[in-house]
């Protein structure tokens, strides 16, 4: 009992925990900070779409087309066929963050699956994949985005797997490189001498060291993923009327912009405050993941 009390005394204080370290350090990102706060704000909106929107954001109100903010009742005013701004930009959030997220989770997925098996096994796959690779990146983003819409057809689903397929590339090659940089460590050498089979080398023993960089490749590339999905609904490939999509709600009123400024500027604002939370969120993350940028 003696014993056991005095090594609880001489013993060393436990070091904290890796994600409770994390987020230390990114409460004393201001910036960072600020990022969550706006991403919060738009995901509590969204998911409380329902209950926040003062109004049905499809319900047409002709006698009331084009209203100015704070008049009549109508916060941030209605666009030209009497639709409540604010509860179309409300419910836009919800269909852009949908489309962000999942447009990254089909990046990671691809970029994860390809990435590692060129950095695990080499050779000859490594070089097929990664001239596939390198093709993709041959094509400017937003061309290869258009190119696929075009092919699957203009849909709000088709628009998410085209930005994903589009993204895809830069995590296949953030993850090749990090592989190739574990998969020679002491622990992978161990690990395959006591007879692990490639999969769970792969995937349980390499990966979850290969992800930091990725993780703050795929937060900035929820950002990315809004605005090129603005940009398909802007051009007509993406979300189709009368979904409240932010870019199809620039798109439809692009006509009204020097009449009704706020139909274009609002919705604008929206894609810029979701895109620019998501990326000071992205560099908080890369400077708590990445040692040599620690304090």
């Amino acid at each position: 009992m003696i014993d056991e009390i005095i090594e609880e005394e001489i013993s060393p204080p436990a070091e904290p925990g890796f994600w409770k370290e994390s987020w230390y350090q990114l409460t004393r990102n201001r910036a960072a900070m600020a990022g969550l706060v706006i991403i919060a704000v738009f995901a509590l909106m969204a998911i409380f779409a329902p209950l926040v929107a003062p109004k049905d954001p499809l319900i047409q109100t002709i006698s009331a087309r084009l209203t100015a903010p704070f008049t009549d009742g109508y916060i941030l005013g209605t666009d030209d066929l009497g639709r409540d701004l604010l509860s179309r930009i409300i419910y836009g959030g919800r269909i852009s963050l949908i489309i962000g997220v999942v447009s990254v989770g089909i990046s990671l997925v691809l970029g994860v699956v390809l990435g590692i098996t060129a950095g695990y096994f080499g050779g000859w796959v490594d070089r097929v994949i990664m001239r596939i690779i390198d093709i993709m990146l041959a094509f400017p983003y937003i061309l290869l985005t258009i190119v696929i819409v075009a092919i699957l057809g203009p849909s709000l689903m088709n628009a998410m797997v085209a930005i994903g397929i589009s993204q895809m590339p830069r995590y296949a090659r953030v993850i090749r490189a990090s592989v190739l940089a574990e998969r020679e460590q002491d622990y992978v050498l161990a690990e395959r001498s006591l007879g692990t089979n490639n999969l769970e080398l792969m995937f349980r023993t390499i990966l979850p060291n290969a992800l930091s960089t990725t993780i703050v490749q795929a937060t900035l590339g929820v950002g990315e993923a809004i605005l090129s999905s603005a940009g398909l609904s802007f051009l007509g490939l993406g979300a189709q009327p009368p979904t409240p999509e932010w870019g199809l709600m620039i798109a439809s009123s692009k006509q009204f912009i020097t009449s009704a400024w706020w139909v274009v500027t609002l919705p604008g604002i929206a894609i810029l405050l979701a895109v620019l939370g998501f990326n000071l969120l992205g560099d908080g993350l890369r400077d708590i993941l990445d040692p040599r940028l620690r304090d």
